[in-house]
């Protein structure tokens, strides 16, 4: 097969990596997070993770409907709070460094993302 095949049937099952591995979609922040940051989402997407194990065992022992939901709730609002904690620090470096640079473009970009939480 050949590398455009493979790129294409990649696309196709939703994987969109790269030749040499990479995402097409990957970017990396110009500022780094804050160590304190890193730690504070990687513990919630810990915590979130561990919710949903949860969820999967309780469906795989056939749980009460309205339970599993509930914990679904949850699991959800834990990642929606980590996209918002996310979100802000994009509006608060990445997006400011941008406009600081001229790049105004990037305010659109922002209101895209902000629309996907609405």
């Amino acid at each position: 097969m050949t590398e455009k095949e493979t790129t294409a049937q990649s696309a196709q099952e939703g994987s969109f990596e790269q030749p040499g591995g990479h995402c097409c979609a990957c970017r990396h922040k110009e500022t780094e997070r804050t160590t304190e940051l890193q730690r504070d989402v990687t513990k919630r997407l810990n915590r979130a993770i561990g919710q949903l194990n949860g969820v999967k065992d309780m469906v795989a022992d056939n749980r009460y409907c309205g339970d599993v939901l509930v914990q679904l709730a949850a699991a959800e609002s834990a990642v929606h709070r980590i996209a918002e904690i996310i979100l802000q620090d994009h509006m608060e470096t990445c997006v400011v460094e941008q406009v600081r640079a001229g790049n105004v473009e990037v305010v659109d970009e922002a209101m895209r993302l902000i629309k996907k939480f609405m």
